[in-house]
């Protein structure tokens, strides 16, 4: 991806905090009986020895490269300015801040020059370059390779990840890094490395792991997690995400439990950014909250961000004007000793990376989101003694990510590097190579800014059409003759929702209770209850005209109790995967779906609707 500013990657002089830095905490007693068992691969280990100069391998059981039919790898892409930035402190740019027209110009969506805004990438076969971290051609990377990743993009994710994302890790010597096919596996091998599987009759209960998650979640993690029969353990959230104390919160439920259920959860699951579903990003503050009871309780923290370039921190602005309200400062970004030498980068809430001082944060990133799902491509960030426990878990399961991915994303992010840059590296002993932190990264911070001022765009179309429609308005005459002249308005409360600080999604609640056939008897159904009204409209959402489909809150409870109580109420609403042209056209659908839905008065209706929902 080419670059399109300049940034100072020169390395600073250390710190007197980092020459005081603890050493990261030994937490291999979280580890599985397996992950403890698991040696270096002997083969892999081989790999040294084919790096000798000169040397013929006669060792190895590698394909020839000649008969690879692949020449070329080439790709027309994106440059890295395609999109325009929005606004890192919008209280300072308040007159620049727009709420738009949500009319059919699409105002809030321009469209750039795509021509004018490309580049061609090309892979070739092979490349007359002896260092293996500079060495990006196809001969290397469809070859069997390094577990850990692809030399080229494996340096330069390092430096972003240490030196841009997560500089102010407070435990000697910082994290290290290693590649997987996206966070789903990244997550499926951080199971492996903490969890043994319990299986009921066969293990006693005190023995059964358990996740502490929030308690609206990413359906797909309960998956994942359910064959090893892990114990599900919601914590109580907010607008910022899992809470540290009061009732339901972290120390409560760790304080309290009851072995009799099983074992204390050793492990957090937690979205913070953007989080899945709810949209909310968890303060440094509550971080530091949340991060002082897993310390103190021994607890892991399981971080998975694949949103955490999207903050939106127009969000609180345009919220209080749309409604009327008082505009006040949101929280400052917390000011950390060292920068990224970035001002997009710094004006975000930062990873719980940067307050470890234990050494007990997992962190999943992936360029699903700012790349494309299809790649199948991520890292975890985490101490060194965790990513060599995953090192081996790599080298005897999925080896490596895909070369082709690994090589074009690598071509796509890194762009063209300067002379002096190149002269450098080159210049270093070979044991420095590995820890090089000259790579120019500036052209894909600046992509994932534009990311973030397109997705923010989206949320403001969004939420704007959905502030229209929060309640139905009703006109009727007074019952009084005297009143005659006079007409009454019912005002009646359908949605309720808060901008999405983050993310995705809207996580909004529709107010069954409100509806003008909740609690009525039925035919069929005895009575229609919230969540079969729930059922119904999700059902009404799908037929024409409406044709607009959100997801029931029901599918991201965490856990049965949390599905009858109060899933239910909720509907995520995507505005990220929809054409610029189905954003507004479809939230309008939605909108009006809401409106019509509420003008059903024959409780035959909803049972018809609720006939059809899959058993």
């Amino acid at each position: 991806m080419a670059p399109s500013a300049t940034a100072d990657n020169t390395a600073a002089p250390i710190s007197a905090s980092a020459l005081k830095a603890p050493e990261p905490k030994d937490l291999s007693h979280h580890y599985s009986i397996v992950t403890r068992n698991r040696e270096p691969s002997r083969i892999k280990a081989f790999y040294k020895f084919i790096k000798i100069p000169g040397i013929t391998n006669f060792s190895g059981g590698m394909p020839n490269v000649k008969y690879f039919p692949f020449d070329t790898l080439e790709a027309k892409v994106s440059k890295a300015d395609r999109w325009e930035p929005s606004p890192n402190y919008p209280f300072a740019e308040l007159s620049k801040l727009s709420l738009g027209t949500v009319g059919n110009d699409h105002s809030l969506l321009p469209n750039p020059d795509f021509e004018a805004t490309s580049a061609h990438i090309t892979v070739p076969k092979v490349l007359d370059q002896s260092d293996p971290t500079l060495k990006l051609d196809l001969s290397t990377a469809l070859q069997y390779g390094l577990s850990q990743g692809y030399p080229p993009l494996y340096s330069f994710l390092r430096q972003f990840t240490r030196d841009v994302l997560h500089p102010n890790t407070p435990y000697k010597g910082g994290p290290e890094i290693i590649l997987n096919n996206g966070n789903t596996d990244g997550f499926s091998k951080v199971l492996d490395l903490i969890i043994d599987p319990w299986y009921e009759g066969v293990h006693p209960v005190e023995q059964r792991p358990g996740m502490i998650c929030e308690s609206f979640v990413f359906g797909n993690i309960l998956t994942q997690i359910k064959p090893y029969n892990v114990q599900v353990v919601p914590v109580e959230i907010d607008g910022e995400g899992m809470l540290a104390e009061g009732p339901g919160g972290l120390r409560d439920v760790l304080e309290n439990w009851d072995p009799s259920k099983g074992r204390r959860p050793h492990f957090i699951y937690t979205v913070t950014m953007g989080h899945n579903p709810t949209g909310g990003v968890q303060s440094v503050e509550r971080r530091k909250e949340i991060y002082a009871v897993a310390s103190e309780y021994d607890v892991l923290i399981v971080e998975d961000e694949p949103y955490w370039y999207l903050q939106f921190p127009s969000a609180v602005f345009q919220q209080a004007r749309f409604r009327g309200e008082d505009v006040v400062q949101g929280e400052q970004p917390f000011q950390f000793e060292k920068k990224s030498g970035f001002e997009f980068i710094d004006s975000l809430v930062p990873s719980y990376l940067n307050i470890d001082v234990d050494g007990r944060v997992i962190r999943l990133d992936t360029f699903s989101k700012t790349v494309a799902p299809g790649c199948r491509l991520g890292w975890i960030t985490a101490q060194p003694d965790i990513i060599e426990r995953l090192l081996r878990i790599t080298e005897a399961t999925t080896q490596q990510p895909s070369g082709f991915v690994q090589s074009l994303i690598a071509e796509l992010i890194r762009g063209p590097q300067p002379s002096a840059t190149i002269n450098a590296f080159n210049s270093l002993p070979l044991l420095e190579k590995a820890t090089f932190s000259g790579w120019q990264l500036d052209g894909w911070v600046r992509w994932l800014a534009g990311l973030r001022g397109e997705y923010e765009r989206r949320m403001t179309l969004m939420c704007s059409i959905l502030e229209e429609n929060t309640y139905q308005l009703k006109h009727s005459t007074p019952n009084r003759q005297a009143d005659a002249e006079w007409g009454v308005i019912t005002k009646t409360r359908l949605l309720t929702f808060d901008w999405p600080r983050g993310g995705m999604f809207i996580w909004a609640q529709v107010h069954f209770e409100n509806h003008p056939l909740y609690k009525s008897k039925g035919v069929d159904i005895p009575l229609i209850d919230g969540p079969t009204l729930a059922g119904a409209f999700l059902i009404f959402t799908t037929h024409a005209p409406q044709l607009v489909l959100g997801s029931p809150g029901t599918i991201f409870s965490a856990e049965p109790g949390i599905r009858a109580d109060r899933g239910w109420r909720y509907v995520r609403l995507c505005f990220a995967a929809e054409s610029d042209e189905n954003i507004e056209a479809g939230s309008r659908r939605y909108a009006n779906a809401l409106q019509k839905f509420w003008r059903i008065k024959d409780v035959s209706e909803i049972e018809k609707l609720v006939a059809e929902l899959p058993q």
